[in-house]
């Protein structure tokens, strides 16, 4: 047996006895284990903390140990988009990370509906969180469980994991934070109609594609029984869509063509009987796209043969039908059997957003607010991004006054064309609302929108304006705003930049970049968060896409799906990823969708 060297065995001891592992201190030190697997420096002295307690209670207390020079702790709660951005983006190595999640991998979820058809296999879009963090070389650590409070005043978050062995127990774990990222998604919205929560499918998370998945070859294997009569084989193969978005829009037309270039190959005796519905509320589906796109969608699921019934809301949905009420004509109300129907309308707040939007003073409002730099309204220390949290983009009129003694440098009462430009660059970033008014009417200065108020000619070398003048200017400005949408491309760019203040956080503090402070001194430590549109796709079926992206630029077609192709496989987390896509849609070609279901 070979001999263990001391430092061998004091780590064997503190790995084999969790609990002697409470406090750990390291001086200044230089080892190398013999293996080669780890090595560690550290240089200066100072103290590496690392504090764990269990209460009389039971419950873990994960702390940062007061020791001069500690890191910060950065408690990042999900591993979606924007949290994973994050994680992926982050370089200071100041910080010491604790990721909470109860998913312990990174889903691309564009692909989710290729999933459920069997197009793409679910670990294809995967990528475990600890492939991604072990690259960084960071002090990050990922603990697979489930936050169900935040407690900000406090600074601690409340969190619990089922992997304690018994499903009936609950391990809870009670962890410190100086800074806190809040990326844990959203839920399917159900509206609060009846049924819906029992008996629709959703289209979230791998779980769900996978559960669709069977549930389609269920259907068909139950339809396939021959103690059915024809009207019992059209109810379970009657497929409802509901929602008209890109993914109920996506969900069909991969559906569409899985039964007709796969399943109806192995089940050709209920051919005649399959029937897919989208059910939309609205008067079009892909009403955020440009309407070419919307009316080639329609037509094009209207050759394929899915009924597409738009202005039809759904009121109830009960274990064998779903009732449905006219927008229009009345409202008449229209029940039809169903054998699946799966359920895609928007999303809503988690549970534990809405608790914590409460004890902020926020319970009034439908999704958690921030500021332009992602700051949690009334907080500095909490951050959220993603489907979880809106930006509530301040108003100019809410800050005029500010704005016209900030421009007002020689206490006049009045503003020259000289000081509005001196003040516009910063009011434009500070307000994106007011570039956006300026660049739609082609404006560039003062005098421009005098002009615009006024309706007259304006000298400019004549031009000064008081409070009262410049409200009147500025009064249309605020009609620019809107909401970012709530879309994976919003969330991984919130987290790459959240990672960016971040990593120059000290270097900010001292040289701040940002727009001036219109209500106090200074500037802002950064530059605020702002949205870049790279475009969106809508695939449609039949190896056919539809493209809307920057500048209007519409395509459709044959040409554009090879785009999407190209497009989705750079996104890829990983290589790993990336090849196990490419393959998948490479087997697509070759030897159609995998019919098994599972």
């Amino acid at each position: 047996m070979q001999k263990m060297t001391v430092v061998q065995r004091f780590s064997r001891t503190f790995r084999e006895n969790p609990s002697l592992a409470k406090m750990l201190i390291v001086f200044t030190v230089r080892y190398s284990l013999l293996c080669g697997f780890y090595r560690r420096e550290c240089s200066g002295g100072g103290l590496v903390a690392y504090s764990e307690a269990k209460s009389d209670s039971g419950v873990n207390i994960v702390n940062s140990t007061e020791a001069e020079g500690k890191k910060k702790r950065v408690v990042v709660l999900g591993t979606g988009w924007a949290g994973t951005s994050f994680l992926k983006n982050l370089k200071n190595s100041s910080y010491d990370v604790q990721v909470i999640s109860p998913r312990n991998f990174f889903a691309f979820t564009p692909l989710l509906p290729s999933v459920t058809c069997g197009t793409v296999e679910p670990r294809s879009i995967v990528e475990p969180i600890r492939n991604i963090v072990k690259k960084k070389n960071l002090d990050i650590h990922y603990w697979e469980a489930e936050c169900f409070k935040i407690d900000a005043e406090n600074k601690k978050v409340y969190c619990r994991s089922n992997l304690a062995g018994d499903s009936n127990e609950k391990e809870e774990i009670i962890v410190d934070y100086d800074y806190l990222v809040v990326a844990m998604g959203a839920r399917s919205n159900t509206f609060n109609i009846p049924g819906v929560a029992e008996n629709c499918h959703f289209l979230k998370e791998i779980e769900d594609a996978q559960k669709i998945r069977r549930t389609i070859v269920d259907c068909f294997e139950r339809a396939s029984l021959p103690n059915l009569s024809d009207e019992e084989r059209k109810k379970i193969l009657h497929f409802v869509v509901v929602g008209g978005g890109p993914t109920g829009v996506e969900f069909a037309a991969e559906l569409h063509d899985y039964v007709n270039e796969d399943l109806i190959k192995l089940y050709p005796k209920v051919k005649e009987a399959v029937k897919i519905t989208l059910l939309e509320a609205t008067d079009h589906i892909l009403n955020m796209f440009d309407k070419r796109i919307t009316a080639f969608a329609e037509e094009k699921f209207k050759r394929d043969g899915i009924d597409v019934k738009t202005g039809a809301m759904v009121v109830k949905v009960s274990d064998k039908d779903i009732s449905t009420k006219e927008v229009k004509n009345g409202g008449a109300v229209s029940t039809m059997p169903y054998g699946m129907v799966v359920w895609s309308t928007g999303i809503g707040t988690r549970p534990v957003i809405m608790d914590f939007m409460k004890h902020i003073g926020q319970g009034n409002r439908r999704v958690l607010a921030t500021d332009e730099w992602l700051r949690v309204e009334g907080s500095d220390s909490i951050y959220a991004l993603g489907d979880c949290a809106t930006i509530n983009q301040r108003r100019v009129m809410e800050d005029i006054w500010a704005i016209f003694r900030k421009a007002d440098k020689d206490n006049s009462g009045t503003l020259t064309v000289k000081e509005f430009q001196e003040v516009l660059n910063d009011i434009c970033e500070r307000y994106p609302q007011v570039g956006l008014y300026l660049k739609n009417r082609q404006m560039s200065s003062l005098v421009d929108l005098l002009k615009d108020s006024r309706g007259d000619a304006v000298k400019e070398s004549s031009v000064e304006v008081n409070l009262e003048e410049l409200k009147s200017a500025l009064s249309q400005v605020d009609s620019q705003m809107k909401n970012l949408p709530a879309t994976a491309q919003v969330a991984a760019q919130q987290g790459s930049y959240l990672a960016d203040c971040f990593n120059r956080m000290e270097e900010c503090e001292k040289n701040p970049e940002g727009p001036l402070r219109f209500r106090g001194e200074g500037r802002h430590r950064f530059h605020p968060f702002r949205y870049r549109h790279f475009g969106q796709f809508a695939p449609l079926g039949g190896e056919q896409t539809a493209a809307q992206l920057p500048g209007d630029w519409v395509s459709i077609g044959h040409s554009t799906q090879w785009l999407w192709y190209s497009v989705y496989a750079s996104k890829l987390v990983s290589w790993r990823t990336r090849a196990l896509v490419i393959s998948d849609w490479g087997r697509r070609f070759i030897f159609g969708r995998d019919s098994s279901g599972i």
